[in-house]
């Protein structure tokens, strides 16, 4: 009996040991797993491309063309609205202390109007409106968003370079995908080999559709507010403006809010009724985003809640900073994949049965 608890407890020692010495080589390796993250979102959001492409041509030429495909559009819409974009955010940024300004002084007469005289409350408000500390917060929030973010691939020359073997690395994992499965599956017994293998089609899937809805979304917001800003008379700053807030939308919850701010500042020098049109502009886009794109284009892919998908946000930004918000929900997805199938639909069959015999 003895012998047996201390066989029990050596093998459980053991156990433990070797869980805290893989979490210590994971974290030592942290930067090579946020490569393998994005390397497996870029693969899983070109896979369509790909599996198209392989009816007609051999599947490692299907992943060239996809590749050269992308490039292509990136290239050539750089090149098609590159230079207006540079050039209004190059004014956007030589003007946005003038508009700060503005905002300031519109603010302050607001408050006068409003009869506002008490000294607390005018401190407090005084507070509230230097615009000059909130930026500097802005800033140093957003670099310390970057800082986390290059910490983790040993700065900007590692974050570069991380980027390139990413790529690398997503179009390996697409050429031999089959291969890559069929081994990985190997080191588990039956029947969990032949599960586990069953899972990567729709993990696969479930990313990228993820990935796809969301740059889709992004590009529909970006150039209806970038039509949206023409109509509204801010044509000097549109299509930068359009650029910014499509960009940001990449970022669940917290990117559409982001996106709005530059262009709400704009609209504020431009006259009291142009600042109101353009914010019900976006919160009217913002609306169709959250009600009809986003449960049309990633919440039916998805599958998983929003609660959920906000806590990825989050965790994804205290650990990984920006590329955390970006790559950390894919993830939750596919997460929620292996979830459903191999416990949740298991154990409601299990309970199903257990009914059934009773």
């Amino acid at each position: 009996m003895n012998e047996s608890r201390l066989k029990i407890s050596l093998s459980s020692l053991a156990i433990l040991i070797s869980l805290i010495l893989c979490l210590i080589l994971l974290w030592h390796l942290r930067g090579l797993l946020v490569t393998l993250m994005i390397a497996a979102v870029l693969a899983a959001t070109l896979a369509p491309i790909v599996d198209s492409a392989e009816k007609f041509v051999p599947r490692w030429l299907g992943v060239v063309l996809a590749y050269l495909i992308i490039i292509g559009i990136l290239v050539g819409g750089g090149l098609v609205i590159g230079p207006t974009v540079f050039t209004q955010l190059q004014r956007l940024i030589q003007k946005f202390p003038l508009y700060l300004d503005i905002l300031s002084n519109t603010a302050e007469s607001l408050v006068m109007r409003f009869g506002i005289t008490e000294p607390r409350a005018l401190e407090l408000i005084d507070q509230l409106l230097d615009l000059q500390a909130l930026i500097s917060w802005g800033v140093r929030s957003s670099q310390k968003l970057l800082l986390s973010s290059l910490g983790v691939t040993r700065g900007i020359v590692g974050g570069t370079l991380n980027l390139i073997l990413s790529i690398l690395l997503s179009a390996y994992l697409l050429a031999g995908s089959d291969k890559l499965i069929k081994g990985f599956v190997r080191i588990f017994p039956e029947p969990w080999d032949k599960k586990i293998k069953a899972q990567f089609d729709p993990v696969t899937e479930r990313m990228g559709k993820y990935i796809q809805g969301r740059i889709l979304v992004s590009l529909v917001l970006g150039v209806t507010i970038t039509i949206g800003l023409k109509v509204l008379g801010i044509n000097e700053f549109a299509l930068g403006l359009g650029v910014i807030a499509g960009f940001t939308n990449l970022i669940p919850f917290f990117g559409p809010v982001l996106g709005s701010i530059p262009a709400l500042i704009v609209a504020v020098a431009q006259g009291g009724w142009v600042f109101l049109w353009v914010l019900l502009l976006f919160l009217v886009i913002q609306n169709l985003e959250t009600y009809v794109l986003d449960p049309l284009l990633v919440g039916s892919s998805v599958k998983v809640e929003p609660l959920y998908q906000l806590l990825a946000v989050l965790g994804g930004v205290q650990v990984l900073g920006i590329i955390g918000a970006l790559i950390v929900p894919p993830w939750i997805a596919a997460a929620g994949v292996v979830l459903e199938n191999l416990y949740i639909e298991p154990k409601q069959k299990a309970q199903i049965t257990e009914n059934c015999s009773k």
